[in-house]
C-alpha cells in the first residue's frame, strides 16, 4: 500500500488519555520506590525499542508506553518514602508485616503498603483498604473487626514485624 493512502493527521497521532492518579498521599516503602523506579526504567527501554522499529505505522504501542511513563513520572514525583523501621515496634503501621489469625484458626500475613505496591493476592494491601485501616495502630493480641462484603471477620493480631 502506498503511503499516500495513510492518514497521518488522525487520532492515532494524539496521545492516549492519562491513567488516573489517586488523590491520596503517595506513601511508598523503600521497596515500593525501587519497584516504581524499575518499572519506569523498563518502560523507557520499551519505548526506545518501539521508536527504533523500522515499521512504525502502528503508533499505539508507543502511545501506551508514553502514557505509562507519564503515570510513573507523576507517581515518582509525588512519592513520600516511609521506612517501616522508623515506626515504634509492636504497633502495626505502614510497611509492617502483620500476622493475624481468624476465628477458624486460619493464619494470614498482610503487609501494609502504598497503592502502587499493593497486591492482595500476595498479601500486600494498600493503606486505604478497609483491612489496613483496621490493622494500623493495632498491637499484638488486639482483636480487630474486618468489615467485608461477605460479613464481618474477627481477626486477632499475633505478630508484627
Amino acid at each position: 500500500m502506498s503511503r499516500a493512502f495513510i492518514k497521518e493527521d488522525g487520532p492515532d497521532l494524539e496521545p492516549l488519555a492519562d491513567l488516573p492518579i489517586s488523590d491520596q498521599p503517595n506513601f511508598v516503602t523503600p521497596q515500593g520506590l525501587a519497584q516504581l523506579q524499575s518499572r519506569q526504567a523498563s518502560r523507557k527501554a520499551d519505548l526506545d525499542q518501539l521508536r527504533s522499529r523500522e515499521d512504525r505505522l502502528d503508533r499505539m504501542p508507543e502511545k501506551a508506553a508514553e502514557r505509562d511513563l507519564r503515570y510513573l513520572d507523576a507517581r515518582l514525583r509525588s512519592a513520600i518514602v516511609i521506612d517501616p523501621a522508623t515506626h515504634p515496634p509492636g504497633i502495626a503501621a505502614f510497611g509492617h508485616l502483620v500476622d493475624v489469625i481468624d476465628e477458624a484458626g486460619t493464619q494470614k500475613r498482610w503487609q501494609i503498603v502504598g497503592e502502587d505496591q499493593a497486591e492482595a493476592g500476595s498479601g500486600k494491601i494498600t493503606l486505604q483498604s478497609p483491612l489496613a485501616r483496621q490493622l494500623v495502630g493495632a498491637r499484638i493480641g488486639d482483636v480487630v473487626d474486618w468489615h467485608r462484603p461477605g460479613g464481618v471477620m474477627t481477626l486477632t493480631v499475633i505478630a508484627i514485624s
